[in-house]
Parts: structure tokens; sequence; C-alpha cells
């Protein structure tokens, strides 16, 4: 049996592009959600206007509830209306519509549960994005892949997505950032869940639309937040669910270095302020435990690594509608 498919578009400030956006989606698409996100613009109001695609379905948010609040809304939606599979892109037009049988085929397939885009798979691809754009995701996607631990993955906040309904109702979605983190929290709690999750290749259009997101204006607040999620995941993989020989590894990495660090600091000044060599023996009790420590590090990093999520769960959980709760 095939899979029906919905596309999610959250909308704000995108009434230039949302038209052709809806024209470019493909047969194989059953509805469209446009979730009209207090728009000032009033974009739900001017697609219900001029649009004549009889797949368009249009939901109106009170209030502002963010790009992540949006898309979980019309996740919800899609599902009410027995959606399958749903396919996440923006109506600022610079994803291509043409991709989503691109996005869906490996959930359909069941070789995945999520899939993401990547822009960074073909480098001549990158010369229309700023060169602070591409400084910013590559930072994004380093802290990304501490925090959620899919270390294969890359542009963590590409909005261009694709999930199964099963996945959906598995995520506590009321925890879920609603703004701007959305995407990358996305992956922490689909990581939580053990979902496999695939980068696909995507080129992005730029053009005369304006992007709500300034990477440089979020990359403090981001940090805490990756912070925050890292420890989250430590504790909930490595020592709530399960206990590992790096579940020792890291904590006795972290001590060591620390230790080795702060002690070798603290015989350089002591030397310093005497004005006495230090000896060999003091040298090596600082070098020694940050080595060990490093390698103790290391090691656990490669574990971590070795342990991202590799098969699609949705062929077995079951549509658990109970941790789903209104947004």
């Amino acid at each position: 049996m095939l899979s029906k498919i919905s596309v999610v578009i959250p909308s704000f400030k995108v009434r230039d592009h949302i038209l052709k956006v809806i024209s470019a989606i493909g047969p194989e698409v059953s509805n469209i959600f446009i979730v009209d996100d207090a728009c000032p613009e009033e974009t739900g109001s001017f697609v219900a206007l001029n649009c004549t695609d009889n797949r368009v379905k249009i939901i109106y948010n009170e209030t502002n509830l963010g790009v992540g609040g949006a898309v979980l809304v019309g996740y919800l939606a899609a599902i009410s209306n027995g959606a399958d599979i749903i396919v996440k892109i923006d109506g600022d037009n610079q994803m291509d519509p043409a991709l989503i049988p691109i996005f869906i085929t490996p959930i359909r397939s069941g070789r995945a549960d999520y899939t993401k885009g990547n822009r960074f798979y073909d480098l001549s691809g990158l010369s229309g994005m700023p060169y602070l754009r591409i400084l910013g995701n590559a930072v994004l996607s380093f802290m990304t892949k501490l925090s959620a631990g899919y270390w294969s993955l890359f542009d963590p906040t590409n909005g261009y997505t694709a999930i199964h309904r099963k996945i959906v109702l598995n995520l506590p979605l009321e925890k879920i950032s609603k703004r701007y983190f959305f995407e990358t929290d996305m992956l922490f709690r689909l990581y939580i869940l053990r979902a496999k999750v695939m980068d696909i290749p995507m080129h992005s259009k730029y053009g005369d639309e304006i992007s709500n997101l300034k990477i440089s204006n979020v990359l403090g607040e981001f940090l805490l937040k990756h912070l925050k999620n890292f420890f989250k995941r430590i504790f909930y993989c490595y020592y709530l669910r399960d206990l590992s020989i790096a579940s020792i590894e890291l904590p006795m990495g972290v001590l060591l270095f620390l230790f080795g660090i702060i002690f070798g600091i603290w015989s350089w000044m002591q030397a310093f302020q005497s004005d006495i060599s230090t000896p060999a023996g003091t040298i090596m009790l600082s070098a020694l435990p940050t080595l060990m420590g490093l390698q103790l590090i290391l090691s656990f990093l490669a574990y971590d690594i070795s342990s991202t999520p590799s098969e699609a769960i949705h062929p077995i959980l079951l549509e658990n509608r109970d941790s789903v709760q209104s947004l």
C-alpha cells in the first residue's frame, strides 16, 4: 500500500513566494497544510483567495508560535488527515519541492525514520550562500554532533525535512523547542528515541527573499541549549538507560584531564614565583593525568560515534497517541 504524503508549510512573511512554492508541489502529495503563524502579511488569507489547488488546507494560529510551533501544529493536522509521511518545507521558495520524492523514499522503504536536507554535499552549490552563513552552519553542525549524537549529519538548521507519522506520535512534542532551535532540538529528541536520520543532498535557491534567521544573533542562545541537550543526552543514554565502558571513560577522563591541567598551572605558578625549576617528577604528575584523561575522552567519543542509530524504528513502533499533548 502506498504511503499518503502531506506537506506542511509554516508561513510567516512569505506572501510574495508562497503561491510559487505551492504550484511546484507534485502530484505525489495528497494534502498541503499552510500554517499561518499569526503572519502580519495575512499569508493564509492571501492563499485562500488566490490558490485554486484543492489539496491546500489553511490553519490559522491565533498567536505566533514560532517556526517549530507552526510545524508541530501542521504535523498533528496532517496525521489527523491520515498522513503517513509528512514533509516540511519553507514558504520562501529556497527549497525545491521537486525533491520531495527523494526525501520520502528512504522513509517509505523503511531505511530511515526522518530525512533532512544537507546543502554541503556539493561544494559548488554553496556559491550563492553568504560566507557568514557557511561559517555559522559549520559551527552549529559541530555543536549539534555533540549535543544530538548524530555524528554523520551536517547542516542542522536545514528546514527541509520528512518524518514518519509513528515517529511524530512517539515524540514529546510539548517539550520540543518551538522557535529557531526547533530543527536541532528535533535531532536531540530523535536520538533519545533512537530514530534513524538520513541526510539528503540538496541545493538552496537564494533570491530576493529575506531569511528570518540570522545565525550570528543566535549562536550564544544555541550554545547554551546545546550544552543543556548534551548533558541530558549523556545522562539519559549512558547512565539512566544503559551502562557501558563509555559511562566510566567520560567522567574518569574529564577528572584526570582537569587535574593534570590545574595541577600543571599551579606548579608552574609556584615555580615562577619562587624562581626554582620545576622537578621532573612534578612535570610528569601533571602530564601523565592530562594525557590519560585526553585518551579516555577520545575513547568515549569513538564509542559515542559508533553508537549513532543505524536502523529505522518506525516499522516496529506503535502509534503512541498518549504522548501527544495540545500545543
